[in-house]
Parts: structure tokens; C-alpha cells; sequence
């Protein structure tokens, strides 16, 4: 299902209401739909709210701009982490679905704008997968991040997310008080079956 009456054009999944709601979100050209495979792998029954990035790149979706590969407009990710973050809390009275927790599974530049999210509105987000991301913004407030949980995956040979700058994200997390679970695999900017299962594994602990 899909609405227009919320900021972000976005795909709305009900799930079972004893699991929790999935903010998927997409990579630089992806699509709400496109994410619903990768939301059920890791939550067969959660209910799946997928967004579409607001920024066109050359006709594609992003969720920020951009000055070239890995270099962010940081005022610009500031900007649309608040956009996201208004979207997310209006859907979930919009759907009923304020009682739910909420997990964002992020690839890419959407896993880059879930760790803006957790990073800048610990009030709208405590719990993030992130796929392939790097750290969003190099200036972030001292939020407390005591309650916020994020599970990291990340290839050791991914020249779109470098080690150094994933290495600062879970550093910065982790110096705001946030536990953070890492996964490597050998590969490059992609997603592992093993990456996948590891990630369900990690949900499944909490809900």
C-alpha cells in the first residue's frame, strides 16, 4: 500500500502486529519495492514502511546529496535525516504503529541515512542494520545513545564504504554510548547470505 498523504512517497507492509516495523531503505537508485525481499529475509513477518529517497542524482533516488563518490553535502544529510525523521513519525500514527518498535535496514546511501537518523534523532530511532555504510557526517552532536542498538555489516574490500570511515562511524556510536555489533566479510559493497542470517539472529534477540 502506498500514500500520498505523508512527506516521503513510500510502500506500507502491515506484517504481524506482534513483530516489529522494518524503515527499509534503499541504495543510490533503488526503489521502495525494491526492498521488501532483503525486509522478509530478515523478518518474514515484520511489517515492512519503505520510503523513497528525495533527491534525484542524474535521474536516480538518493537520500542526500552528494559532491562526488563518498564525499557528502553534510548540510544536506542533516537536512533530510530531519525530513525522514518527521516522515517516519507521522506514518507511525498515520498506520498505528506507535506501539511497534521500529528497526531501520538501511543499504548504501540508505544505510548512510539510517546512521545520520540514529546519530542525530535518538528519539525517533534506537535500532539500525546497516549494510555497506560509512559515517554520514564528520560533525555530529553529543546525543546519548545508551539505548540504541545497531548491527554493522561491512566488506573489507568495499572501495564505496573505505574500512577508516566505517571504523569512525562505529567509534562514534559507540563514544555516544550505542552497542554495536560488527560483521566483516571479505567482499566489496554487497550483501552476504551470511550478513543476512546474522543480521535476522541479531533482531531476534531483542523482539
Amino acid at each position: 500500500m502506498s500514500t500520498s498523504e505523508l512527506p516521503l512517497r513510500h510502500e506500507f507492509t502491515e506484517g504481524d502486529p506482534r513483530s516489529p516495523v522494518l524503515l527499509m531503505l534503499h541504495g543510490t537508485g533503488g526503489t521502495p519495492r525494491d526492498m521488501a525481499p532483503l525486509g522478509y529475509r530478515i523478518d518474514s513477518e515484520a511489517a515492512l514502511l519503505s520510503p523513497a529517497g528525495s533527491v534525484s542524482e542524474n535521474g536516480v533516488a538518493r537520500w542526500f546529496q552528494r559532491y562526488e563518490e563518498g564525499v557528502f553535502d553534510e548540510q544536506d544529510v542533516l537536512r533530510r535525516a530531519g525530513e525522514l525523521a518527521e516522515f517516519v513519525e507521522r506514518a507511525r500514527d498515520h498506520y498505528g504503529i506507535a506501539d511497534r518498535g521500529l528497526v531501520a535496514v538501511g543499504f548504501s546511501n540508505g544505510a548512510n541515512i539510517a546512521a545520520a537518523l540514529t546519530l542525530l534523532r535518538p528519539d525517533v530511532l534506537t535500532e539500525a542494520v546497516l549494510f555497506a555504510a560509512m559515517s554520514p557526517i564528520v560533525d555530529t552532536p553529543r546525543h546519548s545513545l545508551t539505548d540504541t542498538r545497531v548491527w554493522m555489516s561491512n566488506g573489507e574490500h568495499d572501495p564505496m564504504a573505505p574500512m577508516a570511515s566505517v571504523n569512525r562511524l562505529v567509534d562514534t556510536l559507540r563514544d555516544r554510548g550505542a552497542e554495536v555489533t560488527t560483521h566483516r566479510h571479505p567482499g566489496g559493497h554487497d550483501i552476504t547470505a551470511e550478513a543476512l542470517r546474522e543480521a535476522a539472529d541479531w533482531l531476534r534477540q531483542r523482539h
